[in-house]
Formats: C-alpha cells, sequence, structure tokens
C-alpha cells in the first residue's frame, strides 16, 4: 500500500511518522529511536482515499520509506535481510566484494552478530551514499545491541557497537546523504543513554491509538459484517471503553468474537481489557474493582468529605480546582488502603494499583516506570494508587 498522493507529501502519515518526516527534512538529524507502541499496527491511506493497517515493519518499508533505492532490516535475531529483492541481490554482490577486499566470506553466511553485522552495514551504507543512492536501515530490538547499563560493565563488542552507533550520528558523509537510521525498542529506558540523549538523535514515541484512532480500526475491522452479530456493545461505546488497548489487542478482541461466535458484553470487554493491560504490563500494575462507596467508612469524617467533593468535582470536570494526588499517612490497622479503595468506588473512572516496579538493578526502574505510564496516559482518565508508598518509594538500597 502506498500513500494517496496530494500536495502535502506527509498528508496521511501518522503523527509520530510526520514527525520523523519533518526531522528528517532539516537534515540535521539522521537517527531515529522509535518507541513505546512499536508491536503495534499503524494506519495507511490506500490510493483510492481507503485506509489500511499493517505492521510497523511493513509500514516503514512500504510506506513512509517507500521511495527510497535501498531499505535494509537489522536485528539480532533475524540478521541483515533487505525488503526488496533489488536490494537484496545488491547487497550480495556488495558483501561479494567486500568478502575480496578483506578475505572473509561474508556472501556465503551472513553474520547475525552486530560486532561483525554493522562493519558490513556501514561499508554498504558509505557506498550507496557515495553512488547517490537514498538509503534507510531499521535495526529493531535496539536495546539488545545498545542496552542501558554502567560502560565499564559492557562486554568488548557492546562497546563496539556502541562506538559505531553513535559515530553513526554524527558522522558528516550520513548527515548530508539521504540516508535514515532508525533503532526500535519498546522502552527508551532500555536503550543506553549514550544514544537515547544523544543530541544527533531524535527519539520519537509511537503512542496508543486514541479514541477517534480505535474507532477508526473498529470499523474497518467490522467492515461488511454486522455488529449485532459481534456485540451488544456500540461501536462509538466500543472505542470509547478500550481506551490503553492497541490496535493489535483490539483485533484479538474482535476475531475471537467473530471466530467463536460469543458476542461482546460490556462485562465481558470489561474482563478482556482487565485481562489484555495487566498482561502488557507484565504484573506491574492491577486494576481495582471495589465493592463499596466511602458511606462504608466510619470515621474519618474530615477525610471523607474531601474525598466527596474530590469526587464531586471530577465527575463535574472540574479537574483544575483539585490536587494532583493525596497522601494518606497513618499508624497500621487505620483503614488506609480501604478509605482509598472505597474512593475508587466514587469517582466514576478506572482505579489501578501499583505493584512492585523497583528494581536493584540500574535502568530495570525506569524502564517499568515508562511501560507503566505509556498505559496511563492512554488510559486517561484513570485513578492510580501506590499502596505502602514508603516501601514503594524509598531508596534504591532499602531492603
Amino acid at each position: 500500500m502506498v500513500r494517496k498522493k496530494t500536495n502535502d507529501p506527509l498528508a496521511g502519515l501518522p503523527p509520530w511518522a510526520q514527525k520523523l518526516a519533518q526531522r528528517y527534512y532539516t537534515r540535521t538529524v539522521s537517527t531515529f529511536v522509535l518507541y513505546g507502541a512499536v508491536r503495534d499496527l499503524q494506519p495507511v491511506t490506500k490510493e483510492d482515499g481507503g485506509v489500511d493497517f499493517q505492521n510497523l515493519k511493513q509500514f516503514l518499508s512500504d510506506d513512509l520509506f517507500g521511495g527510497r533505492d535501498h531499505v535494509i532490516f537489522y536485528d539480532r535475531s533475524s540478521g541483515i535481510r533487505a525488503s526488496a529483492t533489488e536490494t537484496q541481490q545488491d547487497l550480495n554482490r556488495a558483501l561479494a566484494g567486500y568478502d575480496t577486499l578483506y578475505g572473509t566470506d561474508f556472501a556465503k553466511v551472513m553474520p547475525r552478530d552486530p560486532g561483525r553485522a554493522l562493519q558490513i552495514l556501514e561499508n554498504y551504507l558509505r557506498m550507496r551514499l557515495s553512488d547517490g543512492k537514498s538509503v534507510a536501515l531499521v535495526i529493531d530490538f535496539a536495546e539488545t545491541i545498545a542496552p542501558a547499563g554502567d560502560m565499564s560493565h559492557l562486554q568488548a563488542e557492546d562497546r563496539f557497537v556502541l562506538a559505531t552507533l553513535v559515530k553513526w550520528a554524527s558522522d558528516p558523509q550520513f548527515l548530508s546523504g539521504d540516508l535514515s537510521i532508525v533503532l526500535v525498542s519498546e522502552n527508551l529506558a532500555d536503550l543506553t543513554p549514550r544514544i537515547s540523549r544523544n543530541p544527533y538523535v531524535a527519539n520519537i514515541e509511537i503512542l496508543l491509538p486514541t479514541e477517534d484512532e480505535r474507532l477508526e480500526f473498529v470499523k474497518w475491522k467490522l467492515e461488511g459484517k454486522k455488529l449485532q452479530s459481534v456485540s451488544d456493545v456500540s461501536i462509538q461505546a466500543l472505542a470509547k471503553i478500550t481506551a490503553g488497548l492497541s490496535r493489535i489487542n483490539l483485533d484479538r478482541l474482535l476475531t475471537e468474537a467473530m471466530e467463536s461466535g460469543h458476542k461482546i458484553t460490556a462485562d465481558v470487554l470489561k474482563d478482556k481489557k482487565k485481562e489484555i493491560i495487566q498482561a502488557e504490563c507484565h504484573g506491574l500494575l492491577e486494576f481495582i474493582e471495589p465493592e463499596y462507596t466511602l458511606d462504608v467508612v466510619a470515621g474519618h469524617a474530615k477525610a471523607k468529605k474531601m474525598l466527596r467533593d474530590a469526587s464531586s468535582a471530577l465527575k463535574k470536570g472540574r479537574i483544575e480546582v483539585m490536587p494532583m494526588g493525596y497522601l494518606v499517612s497513618g499508624p497500621v490497622g487505620t483503614g488506609k488502603t480501604f478509605l482509598v479503595t472505597c474512593f475508587a468506588g466514587e469517582i466514576g473512572v478506572p482505579c489501578v494499583k501499583f505493584l512492585n516496579f523497583r528494581s536493584q538493578w540500574q535502568g530495570v526502574t525506569e524502564a517499568n516506570l515508562e511501560k507503566i505510564f505509556n498505559i496511563l496516559k492512554a488510559l486517561w482518565p484513570v485513578a492510580v494508587m501506590i499502596d505502602e508508598a514508603d516501601a514503594f518509594l524509598g531508596n534504591r538500597d532499602s531492603g
């Protein structure tokens, strides 16, 4: 699929892709880090004005970089692969010349380890840029070749890879040529800061779909089918209630309903959403389903009045008169957790509880928080409870 041709070269691209293209056109950045919902489907505008959806790899190859002479992919598992047969043949010819020059046999068995693969890729990129060609290189699972961590703990190969990527980002030939290097990672915190905080690297987040984008996907998925045969929930309500889900999650939800013949109800949707989001967060979040309201809390009159005023303001949309949060303190056994759980039953928005997101290992806590916050932003409005906050938010050395 290709984008519909208009006077605007960025028309039809998702917001993150437009941002990438705008940074590319400045000619000041050639290296980009894509993070966030990188495993989700991306919308593509077809020639006839319709819409289709592709995974990120297809989108980059066929749509965003569809006009490039050569598009190449690399990751530790698959090694070096070209998006088109012509590029693969050209790459093989270049490898044969490399073998002749350096006495290697890469044309027979192409290496997958980053130490040798990046040398091959750099040689190929420089040759094609010298020929005036336009090239795009996509490195998936970038955190596996340039992981976050202390420099002194890195192996020799990891240091070589890091030095190579940093060098590429500021290389004059790469910056002046028609080249884009895209590093793909789910969490920005999983990448070494020497890449993610490099002034020659542009970090671009792929967000989870908004309500309008979910509505567009649901309509596309159900095209030609009767909604009543799949769901008891209207399309608009389906798009609204599924806040926090990716298009992949939505696709699975709708496909299961169509294949099994069991309709999607509000209760089924609620349970599925809870199951999917908790799985996506790897057990870092837990949904709270309160059975009670503040009416069942005995005592704590001032605290209940304060919380009820907040609940009333929230329901009226007067969030400007509310604090960002509350710190509930007191001795053990005074009902702090129960009070907040009952408050969650009054506010009318989803409520989640932080589980153990902290880690003694460098970068893991930050990566966990990044994952959590991405989900919470998509779930908005949402209430968050951090129980035993003194333990959760203590220092890294605490027992």
